[in-house]
């Protein structure tokens, strides 16, 4: 019979802890929870586990401790480290002395869900093969930062409706991503989602894209064509770029969208759909109505709910967390092993402007990775990040003896939140709960 495959977790967040098993748990995994390294022992003692999801960081000591205790008495277990970017050296050190790998919090499901098909293979002990978990691909981060928060509470206010969501951000924001988002917290998660790309489509194809055609209706119609509106039907159709559509095209997409009935070219059919529209633009549409080049009665018809993305040099707190989630995709798509970036390209990536926004940084980031040899360094970042070089952070913990003047010059900056002052730190958010103890300052 075939024996589940069990996972031993250790960490003392315990909320944390109890989500991560559950969500385990769902992908058929055996799941135990511990909250410091003496029960794990005990428990390693007297269970037999398959892979161990250690923090790297616990209140009786670190992961390290438990893997030196583990070679001690030949307990051959793979072991993922969970750390915060700023413990990156210390998850290598835990990689010499025999951690197959780590995964940077907060923690990609998709990611961590690979590593465990590619390391728990490494204790199989019943005959047969193990069945994969099924991993998606997972394309987009929302960010802990407060505009990163409050636009997922928007994300999940509005996703459950059927409103019309218009996306409003710059180029290279991931409009598109929070628009997939959208569809699958949605009632209509199980339907298709059809993304259009509206700026990129000759505007005399535009009604045969949306709408399909027949054989023959026109020069080149060689074959029938479905349209974006059948294919989306029971699901969701996004329309990108909507701001450049013409004003000819506008009118039928907006009688289309009225009448829930669309008319495939050369065909004398009509056909229901039942689609739930979003829409997104990086233009300012209300300008576009004001000199005549955009329908204000479509403006209203595809505007019930407005999301706006935050460029990224907006989103303080979360750059850093993007850079890591793009070098996991990175290692991932080019076969590599880069263990993360020094700090002097952590500066880097924080005091940069980053005008492409997320498509930019996912392009430097994978080129940065494919030069790398170990660390992404800022030579591997090339040669536009150099002018902020020496724009280090001066609240950085360089000097002990004015540690408590620091913290608490970052908790003033940040309002006492004490996640965006451990990253003013350069330090986890565990460190700084240890330093706030330290120097017995209330919080």
């Amino acid at each position: 019979m075939h024996r589940m495959k069990k996972l031993l977790i250790i960490e003392d967040d315990i909320t944390y802890s109890l989500i991560l098993k559950s969500w385990l748990i769902k992908q058929d995994l055996d799941v135990v929870t511990v909250s410091n390294i003496i029960r794990a022992k005990k428990f390693l003692q007297e269970n037999e586990v398959d892979l161990i999801l250690s923090d790297l960081r616990l209140p009786d000591a670190d992961g390290t401790v438990l893997l030196e205790w583990m070679k001690q008495r030949h307990l051959v277990i793979p072991l993922i480290i969970m750390t915060n970017y700023a413990d990156i050296q210390s998850a290598v050190q835990s990689m010499k002395l025999g951690a197959k790998d780590y995964v940077a919090k907060p923690i990609n499901p998709d990611i961590l869900l690979g590593k465990i098909n590619e390391y728990i293979d490494f204790s199989v002990q019943e005959q047969g093969e193990k069945p994969k978990i099924n991993v998606g691909q997972k394309i987009y981060l929302i960010g802990e930062s407060d505009v990163a928060r409050q636009l997922n509470n928007y994300i999940n206010l509005v996703s459950p409706t059927n409103m019309s969501v218009l996306i409003i951000g710059s180029s290279g924001t991931g409009k598109e991503h929070i628009a997939h988002e959208v569809h699958l917290k949605s009632k209509r998660a199980s339907g298709p989602f059809i993304a259009i790309d509206c700026g990129a489509m000759p505007k005399e194809l535009a009604v045969s894209e949306f709408f399909g055609h027949i054989r023959g209706s026109f020069t080149g119609a060689l074959a029938d064509k479905k349209g974006a509106f059948l294919e989306a039907n029971g699901g969701t159709l996004f329309l990108d770029e909507i701001g450049n559509l013409s004003y000819e095209v506008q009118v039928q997409l907006l009688r289309a969208l009225q009448e829930r009935r669309i008319k495939p070219m050369g065909s004398t059919q009509e056909h229901e759909v039942d689609i739930r529209l979003i829409t997104a633009t990086n233009e300012n549409l209300e300008d576009a109505i004001h000199k005549g080049l955009f329908r204000e009665d479509l403006y209203h018809r595809i505007n019930d709910f407005t999301l706006k993305v935050p460029d990224l040099k907006e989103r303080d707190g979360d750059i850093l967390l993007f850079a890591n989630f793009f070098l996991d995709r990175a290692n991932e798509e080019l076969d590599k092993q880069i263990i993360g970036f020094t700090p002097e390209a952590l500066d880097m990536l924080i005091q940069y402007t980053w005008p492409g926004n997320l498509r930019q940084m996912n392009s430097v980031i994978k080129r940065a990775t494919l030069l790398a040899s170990e660390y992404i360094s800022p030579i591997e970042l090339g040669e536009e990040f150099n002018q902020v070089i020496d724009k280090r952070n001066d609240l950085l913990l360089y000097d002990q003896e004015n540690e408590k003047e620091q913290i608490l010059k970052a908790l003033y900056q940040t309002h006492q939140n004490k996640s965006k002052a451990a990253q003013l730190l350069g330090i986890d958010r565990k460190t700084l709960y240890n330093k706030l103890n330290q120097y017995q300052i209330k919080y």
